[in-house]
């Protein structure tokens, strides 16, 4: 099984959005999440250092500017979704990612907050 640590510049780009409130409350994450495609369109007008700001964790030992470096999408490249945290939580939690699942755990109370 693959290791993570925590992409600190995705969580603050995470912030960012959700204090802009560039964010979906309710979608179908299966259908809004990023394809392959879409990741692909994405990388051809954005840098890989963008495209790693959209993703929670960092996979130790992938080599940089490759997808494979890159994982737990939290967005659909324009805006953060809320079912995308959760799907990052619980898959982290699944794998005991623990401080993946506190880093999704942490951006979902401060979307839930943004809210009141």
């Amino acid at each position: 099984m693959a290791s993570y640590s925590v992409n600190q510049r995705a969580v603050a780009r995470a912030r960012r959005l959700i204090d802009a409130h560039q964010y979906v409350l309710n979608s179908d994450w299966g259908e809004s999440q990023p394809s392959a495609d879409d990741e692909n369109a994405f990388l051809e007008n954005h840098s890989w250092e963008e495209y790693g700001e959209w993703h929670l964790g960092l996979t130790d030992g992938a080599n940089d500017d490759t997808k494979a470096r890159y994982g737990f999408v939290y967005g659909d490249f324009r805006r953060i979704h809320r079912m995308g945290l959760i799907a990052c939580q619980f898959r982290a939690a699944e794998y005991r990612h623990k401080e993946l699942e506190l880093a999704a755990h942490h951006l979902l109370q401060r979307l839930d907050k943004a809210q009141v």
